[in-house]
């Protein structure tokens, strides 16, 4: 964004600013390609790595393959979060960048296994889960996001609940949870690379309100409100 001044004579500083700084403004906008699905299909990757490690699919010892496996996640999903700060998406940020946190833990407990590495990890995936409800109670409109996050947090709880109680069952539990997660992120995933690549639905996401607008809506519509966006207004 840049602006203008004029320096009219007589005034006390030598200079004066525009009442109305609107006709003098110019934003520019550099588009992007969205990153949602790759953050998505790195969400359905991990999560079948550690659903499959938790029902029992890999052989005894597979701890630490499982926890360099899910390492590339980390910066995966960090990636998708500076893009999606770019893109002005918040909710979308936000959940990218603590996915990434939250995978970056979970290797590095499953590499090192450090004394109480399970029950530290338990309490992470319970604050995780309140997270992701937290985060579910906002992004009602976004329903692909929604749908994630409305899977993410049985999936995260019951996690918590087998790494802090050491029940078998529940770790079972978790692991087939942990499936379901994947099918839903990779479904979401595919569904957005279709959208972003024919310009229009193909597979239903439920868009509604301001993420409708955002395929469906034109060029004025998108720029609304633009000067409140963070970046464009003085303090976030």
């Amino acid at each position: 964004m840049t602006t203008s001044e004029s320096s009219p004579a007589g005034a006390p500083d030598g200079r004066r600013f525009e009442p109305d700084l609107r006709g003098m403004t110019r934003i520019n906008l550099r588009p992007i390609a969205s990153p949602m699905p790759l953050g998505f299909y790195t969400v359905g990757i991990a999560s079948v790595m550690v659903g499959c490690f938790q029902l029992g699919v890999f052989e005894d010892g597979a701890r630490r393959a499982v926890g360099l496996a899910i390492l590339p996640a980390f910066v995966l999903q960090l990636v998708v979060a500076v893009f999606a700060l770019g893109a002005r998406d918040v909710l979308a940020a936000t959940l990218m960048a603590c996915f990434s946190g939250l995978w970056l833990a979970s290797s590095l407990v499953l590499v090192v296994d450090p004394i109480g590495g399970t029950r530290v990890l338990g309490v992470l995936n319970a604050t995780f889960a309140l997270f992701a409800l937290m985060m579910a109670a906002v992004a009602g409109r976004k329903r692909a996001l929604w749908l994630v996050l409305c899977t993410a947090v049985p999936r995260f709880a019951v996690a918590a609940l087998s790494n802090l109680t050491g029940v078998a069952r529940l770790g079972t539990l978790s692991g087939a949870l942990g499936l379901l997660l994947a099918a839903v992120a990779l479904y979401t995933a595919f569904a957005l690379m279709l959208e972003d690549m024919r310009g229009e639905e193909v597979l239903p996401i439920g868009r509604s309100g301001p993420a409708h607008h955002a395929v469906e809506g034109g060029l004025t519509v998108q720029l609304r409100d633009l000067e409140r966006q963070a970046g464009v207004r003085r303090t976030l």
